[in-house]
């Protein structure tokens, strides 16, 4: 155990079931679900399985519909352009193994791309013979136009594709994803917006947005069940997107859903619940606060803000991005390390340090672009400032340590 007694997370930490032993700081990861939202996906599962026929044949569809009806006004557009995945890196993959590209296309990307996508896009350019183009985003950096600039220098005549994440994972930065768009689109080049992060913790407007395909998940900071995710469509690409897997909708007779509708809708037998527990999850985030969910968004905000100029201090770094290039992810730049990376999933030492003496569970990262390593903070309202002192603390503590072995 630590040799202080662990900080208290905030008072909103009663409304999830986060293990008091544990100062959980990587909301960022895979989210976590309130115990609200798990009751209701616990009674959902109970009455499917009362009646699984009835539940799967005969009510999935509208309760599928209400439930992206809801999600649809949350993010912005109209509900029959949205359809329901596991996770983004699924909507991701969706969309790469749909189209088709020749030999000597390129597909553009930046150096900040989550790496699952990212290697869905060379399995699919290799496939091809296509070329996967890299532009590269300074970090630290100081303006949204650098990484505008840096994406238009690589656009060639033969760019078919970018993959865009809207909110980087390591680096926790706010992409300027409606200026690349648009600019992209102005050059007849669509765009692959992977969204991962943004559902929940950026206000998004899809269809102002205007992106080919746009993909997120919920699960993350809309904090739905494991396995809820978003894919946009835009209404005029609808047509060459086809699901990973292959169902009955490929040849239903109906003529009152769109082919989008029926193919998505129906891939097989699955448990449909996270996507369902949608309109409970906004429910409940929206009444946290007084100003619903953009007080929540702002409130991440600022304590992303204050933890990322805490640890900054702590480190002895400078802040890697202007404020407005920060939603709720942050990162704060650290000193190399040589030290072998540990364990199956190839964890920093001092990750591993950080939880093991610490108890802290937050996420240190390899940057190769200069070499350093990168602590990636993601509060939520459960958080605490206590939690982030104590994070300072133990980074502070951590660090001399590495500086004297």
């Amino acid at each position: 155990m630590p040799t202080t007694p662990l900080p208290s997370p905030s008072e909103f930490a009663r409304h999830w079931e986060l293990d008091p032993n544990i100062v959980f700081l990587n909301h960022g990861s895979f989210g976590a679900c309130p115990r609200v939202v798990m009751a209701a996906q616990h009674e959902l599962r109970t009455r499917m399985e009362r009646e699984p026929v009835l539940f799967v044949h005969r009510e999935a569809e509208a309760r599928l519909d209400q439930a992206r009806a809801t999600l649809a006004r949350f993010v912005g557009c109209d509900a029959d352009d949205l359809a329901f995945v596991q996770n983004a890196t699924t909507g991701v993959n969706t969309v790469l193994r749909s189209l088709a590209f020749a030999p000597g296309d390129e597909l553009l990307t930046t150096d900040h791309e989550y790496n699952a996508c990212r290697n869905g896009l060379d399995f699919v350019a290799a496939k091809a013979g296509a070329t996967v183009r890299v532009a590269a985003i300074p970090f630290p950096m100081q303006s949204p136009q650098q990484v505008l600039d840096a994406v238009l220098a690589n656009v060639t005549a033969r760019t078919k594709l970018m993959l865009l994440d809207h909110v980087t994972s390591a680096t926790g930065l706010v992409m300027p994803a409606t200026a690349i768009v648009h600019a992209l689109r102005e050059r007849g080049i669509d765009t692959l917006v992977d969204g991962a992060h943004a559902p929940g913790m950026l206000p998004l407007d899809l269809d102002a947005l205007g992106a080919a395909y746009y993909t997120g998940n919920c699960h993350k900071w809309l904090c739905t069940p494991k396995g809820s995710a978003l894919l946009h469509v835009r209404r005029d690409r609808q047509a060459g997107i086809r699901p990973l897997v292959i169902s009955h909708g490929a040849n239903s007779p109906r003529l009152d859903r769109s082919r989008f509708r029926l193919e998505f809708d129906f891939t097989g037998t699955a448990d449909l619940t996270p996507f369902l527990c949608i309109p409970e999850a906004l429910r409940f985030l929206g009444s946290l606060l007084p100003g619903g969910i953009a007080a929540l968004q702002a409130h991440n905000h600022a304590m992303a803000l204050r933890g990322r100029d805490q640890l900054c201090h702590a480190a002895g770094s400078s802040v890697a991005a202007p404020a407005t290039m920060i939603g709720a992810l942050a990162s704060v730049v650290l000193p190399p390390s040589e030290a072998p990376l540990m364990g199956p999933h190839g964890l920093d030492p001092l990750q591993v340090r950080l939880f093991d003496t610490h108890h802290i569970e937050v996420p240190v990262m390899r940057w190769a672009k200069p070499a350093a390593r990168i602590l990636r903070i993601s509060p939520q309202i459960y958080n605490s400032a206590a939690q982030y002192d104590y994070l300072a603390a133990a980074l502070v503590a951590e660090l001399a340590n590495e500086r004297l072995s």
